[in-house]
């Protein structure tokens, strides 16, 4: 089979995520040339260690680390279109650069015992660059909800007009689901696992073998991991347990399922009959190839459908640990070229898109305030009816008043009317003897019958900023 050249142009297919999706810096931990390098780092922490046991001199090892950042992509594809075997090739790329210490590289090593460990690296290098992401995109929520936490605006339940909360409150929640992904994510990058170095099926026969002491190779394993600034499991057969992989692409689809959530909202809050919220838009951007007074929520639906697409990729990481048969399978290798790198990358265009969202989150208080007009009045009944209670009223007659009512301004809202229920109810005299009108109109004002909403709001931004502090 032969290999392509590491240059690619446009002229061939390129995965969006070679260019269009993700950051170069999440792009730069799951390149080509970044895995060599670790492997190299690898192989060099593996020389020194084994240096400690006499298996290797400060002269092979010297060299090694002299050559570790010579990689040559196109010599090890050229050897690999022979050999079919991309660690080997690089083994082979990386002995001819060292004419000292090329005979000892990879010495009683499997492959696995190298590249899982790269590929541990790179989860936790991964892992830390999403948390940084999403800590300002936290940090960013805390600044908005704090705008925000006493703004009165329309809820929905069931799609419907509910009562009122505030927008500072609706962003809370979403700023309460993403520290719990923040948490989960920083409890992984604290689990993540090597699989050390125990050879062919976990059992460091060959170690053993090169060291002929069978308390040997787990000190040799714990110097080199150690030189890695990596745990390694404490079991593991030819490959570190892929239920490692699941779990972190578990947390990430979780990650997805809260931005999810946010650039759903955003989309429905932004449709015009609705046109409280809207994504920010640049003075050039243009919204449709035919219709020129389109203003669409782009960036929410593609956050929408990079975030399905990252919900599908646990499954396969599901299939790969459960299928992972005795000592190991290899098919799980082939999707695990794309599947770790691409749930990373989705989840890094995620976190991007979701702060610019956030941070330039455009509020209508005009729209805010014509939702609260037309549906506050029937959420105030509930209220309304407690004070014409407490006033001697009778309950289940009262109630069947206000039905009545409800159910004429409802009418008039569907012909495109003001809502007329306030007028409605203050003329009803089976109210009125109970409370004078004024007092009827000022209890289906409901701008202020948003509970403690905005006590909960501001502590919540407060206690964000604390915890990212």
């Amino acid at each position: 089979m032969q290999q392509q050249s590491p240059s690619f142009t446009h002229d061939t297919y390129l995965s969006p995520f070679t260019w269009r999706y993700g950051s170069a810096e999440m792009r730069a931990i799951w390149s080509e040339m970044q895995r060599r390098r670790l492997w190299r780092r690898i192989w060099v922490a593996l020389a020194e260690a084994q240096q400690a046991f006499g298996l290797t001199t400060a002269e092979q090892v010297a060299d090694l680390r002299r050559h570790a950042d010579e990689i040559n992509l196109p010599r090890a594809l050229e050897i690999e279109a022979e050999i079919h075997h991309d660690l080997m090739a690089e083994v082979r790329v990386y002995a001819e650069q060292c004419p000292i210490g090329g005979g000892i590289i990879h010495l009683g090593a499997t492959s696995m015992d190298i590249e899982d460990n790269a590929d541990a690296l790179r989860l936790r290098d991964a892992l830390d660059l999403l948390l940084g992401r999403l800590a300002d995109l936290l940090r960013a929520c805390a600044a908005q909800i704090e705008a925000w936490a006493a703004a009165p605006t329309m809820a929905f339940t069931h799609l419907q007009p509910a009562e009122p909360t505030t927008i500072g409150y609706r962003l809370a929640q979403y700023a309460q689901d993403l520290w719990g992904d923040y948490e989960d994510l920083r409890r992984l990058r604290g689990e993540i696992r090597g699989k050390g170095f125990k050879g062919a099926v976990g059992t460091s026969a060959s170690y053993a073998q090169l060291l002929a002491d069978a308390g040997a190779p787990a000190q040799l394993e714990q110097r080199v991991m150690a030189a890695l600034g990596l745990e390694a499991f404490p079991i593991a057969t030819q490959t570190y347990p892929r239920k490692q992989d699941y779990r972190v692409l578990a947390a990430l689809a979780g990650l997805g399922a809260s931005l999810y959530k946010f650039a759903f909202d955003l989309r429905l809050l932004q449709s015009p009959p609705i046109g409280e919220w809207a994504e920010p838009f640049a003075a050039r951007q243009v919204g449709s190839s035919a219709m020129p007074f389109k203003r669409n929520p782009i960036h929410a639906e593609n956050m929408d459908s990079l975030a399905r697409q990252l919900a599908a990729l646990p499954r396969i990481a599901w299939d790969n640990a459960a299928h992972n048969l005795l000592e190991r399978t290899l098919d799980d290798s082939a999707n695990r070229r794309t599947l770790l790198p691409e749930a990373f990358l989705i989840a890094d265009e995620l976190l991007r898109r979701g702060t610019r969202l956030i941070s330039g989150l455009q509020i209508d208080r005009a729209a805010s305030a014509r939702l609260l007009a037309v549906y506050g009045p029937f959420a105030a009944t509930e209220r309304l009816l407690m004070e014409l209670v407490k006033a001697g009223g009778d309950r289940q007659a009262l109630h069947e008043a206000i039905r009545e009512h409800a159910m004429t301004a409802w009418a008039a809202i569907r012909r495109g009317e003001a809502n007329p229920l306030a007028q409605l109810l203050g003329d009803d005299v089976r109210i009125t003897r109970h409370l004078p009108a004024e007092q009827v109109r000022a209890w289906l004002d409901v701008s202020d019958y948003v509970g403690d909403a905005p006590e909960r709001a501001r502590a919540c931004a407060a206690w964000l900023r604390q915890q990212l502090s």
